[in-house]
């Protein structure tokens, strides 16, 4: 890991709506989720109610806006892989070379999962292994072996193989005290599993989301990934940029009816990692790319993009400091305290919220310009 300074614009071979999309994920979690609510608070129009009531997680079963964030960014850098793999072999970098550059930054992404989650207060009994960061970095490196390793035909099978296999251990493997296919927090295989294997503290106390047995689907989600990414570094003559955008959402949208099929049976659980809600997640992810990617990089309307761009090349950096390093409430108390101070409550709340966005946006807008980014 390291903060890379860059000389330019950071060359990568990727797409200008890929780094605006992963922005756009990023942004709900650093503030945006706050202006949804301030003018919902403010203006009490049906709409921003309705997106307010999707700015949250379900409690267990179904699926709302905000449980798309964390499958979104996974099927991101999923997407990256054919790109930043193929430069890799391109000029030269062995496979060896390669996988142990995966390893790197699967064991990064662990530790910095293992930092967020406050290991440094050393307190082992209440420390939590499992993190968002640490799921990543397993599932995108065993999705990497995957991808490295197969052809496109072994890769669709490992993908529907792995949400099978997954199903069919949760459904029909008998958990003691509560026998089989009881998908309840405390009554589901997963759940087991991690209260054997897990030490320290689960985020639910009887499992934890991000934990053993539910990575297993998740690694499917970076191979739908992926697949989108192969989909758009294709050379293919017969598929134009139009074509390529149209396919990924059509592609999204038979992804929700089967994910939608599919919960009849194993139903739609974020916190299982369900194979139906890696569909239906995965669904969403692809119309989302496949919207992103038609706007920007074939009818060529960038400029709006920039404002998600500058979030989404350093989308670690921010999940990082927001909550754990930088105090951006206090920056904007500082900033934008005395106009709150003046206002009317309830216009004070949305000047408080798009406060609390700007200054989290500038700070990573200064690192932008200082072409400071966090590699992992």
């Amino acid at each position: 890991m390291h903060m890379k300074e860059m000389n330019g614009t950071p060359k990568r071979q990727r797409l200008l709506s890929l780094d605006a999309l992963r922005g756009f994920d990023m942004f709900w979690i650093t503030g945006g989720q706050r202006v949804i609510h301030a003018l919902a608070t403010l203006t009490g129009w049906p709409l921003f109610k309705y997106l307010h009531g999707q700015m949250d997680h379900v409690k267990w079963e179904g699926f709302q806006f905000y449980d798309l964030i964390f499958p979104l960014f996974l099927f991101l850098a999923g997407v990256s892989m054919p790109f930043s793999f193929g430069k890799r072999l391109a000029r030269g970098d062995s496979k060896v070379s390669i996988y142990k550059h995966a390893f790197k930054r699967m064991m990064w992404l662990i530790v910095l999962g293992m930092l967020y989650n406050r290991i440094l207060n050393l307190d082992a009994e209440h420390f939590r292994v499992g993190s968002v960061l640490g799921r990543i970095g397993i599932a995108w490196f065993f999705a990497a072996i995957i991808y490295l390793n197969t052809n496109l035909r072994a890769q669709i099978i490992w993908f529907w193989g792995l949400l099978l296999a997954y199903c069919l251990m949760m459904l029909y493997i008998p958990v003691p005290g509560f026998g089989a296919g009881v998908l309840t927090p405390e009554g589901n295989l997963a759940g087991l599993i991690d209260r054997l294997l897990i030490p320290g503290t689960l985020y639910m106390k009887v499992m934890e989301p991000e934990g053993v047995l539910s990575t297993i689907p998740s690694i499917s989600t970076a191979l739908l990934g992926v697949f989108a990414g192969r989909l758009l570094i294709s050379e293919d003559v017969r598929l134009s940029k139009l074509r390529k955008g149209l396919i990924l959402i059509g592609a999204g949208i038979v992804s929700l009816g089967l994910g939608e099929l599919w919960g009849l049976w194993f139903p739609i659980i974020k916190k299982l990692w369900t194979s139906s809600f890696m569909l239906y997640a995965g669904g969403w992810s692809l119309i989302l790319l496949g919207v992103f990617y038609l706007i920007i990089d074939v009818w060529g309307f960038k400029k709006w993009a920039f404002f998600f761009v500058v979030i989404g090349l350093n989308p670690i950096t921010i999940y990082l400091v927001q909550y754990k390093i930088v105090d951006f409430g206090n920056m904007r108390n500082f900033f934008f305290g005395g106009l709150m101070h003046l206002t009317p409550h309830h216009i004070a709340g949305l000047i408080g919220a798009v406060g609390y966005v700007a200054c989290v946006w500038a700070f990573l807008y200064i690192l932008y310009r200082k072409k400071i980014f966090l590699k992992v």
